[in-house]
């Protein structure tokens, strides 16, 4: 049973890397499109169906499988003003982590050479 179970999901992954190479473009699942893309199942969901994107259908591991163009996302997210924001927000939390870190070292080195002092 494992095996024939690891030689459909090999056989899945060797269709996903002949789409990329017929395409010349990664075909991936909708699952790894949002990850990678920081964008939710439903708003791809509704991208496709609206034909603003395109996707296809194939047999996957467990069943059918909705494949999208990881370009063609990436593009589509870098329109949507509410991505851009919700990136813009991401960042500047990160930036502030970063600088609190900083503070936080330099106060530490402070702290430091005043317990030296005594």
């Amino acid at each position: 049973m494992a095996s024939e179970w690891e030689e459909r999901l090999e056989r899945w992954r060797s269709e996903l890397e002949l789409f990329a190479q017929i395409e010349g473009e990664p075909w991936v699942p909708l699952a790894r499109a949002g990850t990678e893309t920081g964008v939710s199942r439903s708003t791809l969901r509704v991208w496709y169906r609206n034909g603003e994107i395109p996707s296809r259908v194939v047999d996957g591991p467990h069943g059918p499988q909705r494949l999208v163009p990881l370009e063609a996302v990436i593009e589509r997210a870098g329109r949507s003003p509410r991505i851009q924001r919700r990136a813009e927000r991401e960042v500047s939390l990160e930036a502030e982590v970063v600088l609190l870190r900083d503070r936080v070292t330099e106060l530490e080195l402070r702290l430091a050479a005043l317990e030296q002092r005594t």
